[in-house]
């Protein structure tokens, strides 16, 4: 991904909360990577939404750097672990660290959703 002018703020680095929409943006395409969307599971009644996060920022992000977003997972008990680091593109540099616990409210009631443990079945790591 690149960043945008509009993501820094007057010191000239991206603007703390930006790195949230990165590392959402991420979460978003690997989740239609395994064939799901968050739309689609939305309108059956599964939400996956944020329970906790942990931030750390390493090494700012400056207007038209590229950045690479990877992110790791695995499951405690109902909630999807995120391990997901942002690195500046020219030198690998870490920027960003995070750990982000997502959970599962079927109906509106913390569950278990057999259609994401289905879908990340192959990247759950021990």
């Amino acid at each position: 991904m690149e960043v945008r002018d509009y993501e820094c703020d007057i010191q000239g680095i991206v603007n703390n909360a930006n790195y949230l929409h990165y590392i959402e943006h991420t979460r978003h395409l690997f989740l239609l990577s395994t064939g799901l969307s968050f739309s689609k599971m939305h309108e059956q009644g599964i939400d996956a939404v944020v329970a906790r996060m942990n931030l750390q920022y390493k090494t700012p992000l400056k207007c038209d750097d590229l950045f690479i977003s990877r992110l790791g997972l695995h499951k405690e008990g109902l909630r999807y672990v995120f391990n997901q680091d942002i690195f500046r593109a020219s030198d690998e540099k870490l920027c960003f660290r995070s750990t982000v616990e997502l959970v599962c409210l079927i109906n509106g009631i913390l569950g278990n959703s057999e259609d994401y443990d289905n879908a990340f079945s192959k990247y759950l790591t021990e």
